[in-house]
């Protein structure tokens, strides 16, 4: 028995799957499955137990599972006693960011990881939420910004701020001042007599949007499903209806002057912001910072301290 077999364990057994593991490990599917045998033959014992979904843990599996974990935190908690007695934390750190914040974080993280963090190597993806969840779940993502993430067991979720909805709408004439045109709040109920372009069910604003509706007794005009941020905010500023997001996501935008905000009232509806991090997954030093220095920007950059919203 070594760590690289009781690691690899861990990892098939937590996902389900030798394939899905092999792939976040980065190793070939053959050399883990005959590392994981090998462990077996060691113990003699089955740990695994093959169906035609994946694997699940037979008996002895679990048992040897729940001590895996403690025995592998333990020894990352070693690394992570060394890592901290250097003066910076050095290492790969992959960040996920929303679109409606990507723009907006992207340049600030760069800055802050060059100035106090010089030994460590940043690397941003962006995605909807839900992809970046799953993401964190299967290993590609270290940590990530999202919206309105459900609570599952894998995922460590850390609330940050609450952004107001709004319904946006595109702009006529020249803007009478710089920044966002942020003009008279428009009941949720007056969303029913506009055409909405809007993200799919899968999305969190989807959801919310129609739950409330169907709470108050409304039925909506969806005229374009659309996934992406960007792409929602091109149809609305071509006049093909009106988007319900955070004003966030018009800050984020290459025009934001282009596009009318009116704040969602009676009721008021929040798009909550968290950091997201694995619950399985220990927190490295480097990881800790990128947290900090992440969750720190989110807040300076996002609009929900705004008066008029």
């Amino acid at each position: 028995m070594n760590l690289k077999q009781l690691e690899y364990f861990v990892r098939v057994a937590e996902l389900g799957s030798f394939s899905r593991a092999a792939m976040i490990l980065d190793v070939a599917q053959p050399a883990l499955s005959r590392q994981v045998r090998l462990l077996e033959t060691d113990l003699r014992c089955s740990l695994l137990k093959r169906t035609g979904r994946g694997v699940v843990l037979t008996e002895a599996g679990r048992r040897l599972f729940e001590r895996s974990v403690g025995i592998l935190q333990l020894v990352q908690q070693a690394r992570e006693d060394i890592e901290a007695g250097r003066e910076v934390p050095a290492g790969r750190v992959t960040i996920g960011v929303p679109p409606s914040l990507g723009r907006l974080l992207i340049r600030p993280l760069a800055e802050r990881f060059r100035d106090h963090l010089p030994r460590a190597r940043m690397v941003v993806v962006e995605g909807l939420s839900t992809h970046l969840i799953e993401w964190i779940a299967t290993g590609r993502v270290d940590l990530a910004l999202v919206h309105n993430p459900e609570a599952q067991a894998a995922i460590e979720i850390h609330p940050l701020l609450d952004e107001p909805l709004c319904l946006i709408g595109p702009a006529r004439g020249r803007p009478r001042r710089a920044g966002l045109r942020i003009e008279a709040p428009v009941v949720f109920a007056d969303l029913a007599h506009h055409p909405l372009v809007i993200p799919d069910h899968t999305q969190a604003i989807r959801r919310l949007v129609e739950a409330q509706a169907a709470l108050s007794g409304l039925k909506l005009a969806i005229a374009w499903e659309v996934s992406g941020v960007p792409a929602i905010l091109e149809l609305v500023r071509a006049g093909y209806g009106h988007a319900v997001l955070g004003a966030g996501a018009v800050r984020a935008a290459a025009e934001p002057h282009a596009f009318l905000i009116r704040p969602i009232e009676h009721p008021r509806l929040l798009s909550k912001l968290c950091l997201a991090v694995s619950a399985h997954k220990p927190v490295t030093p480097l990881i800790r910072h990128a947290l900090r220095i992440s969750g720190e920007l989110a807040r300076r950059y996002s609009t929900a301290g705004d008066s008029r919203l």
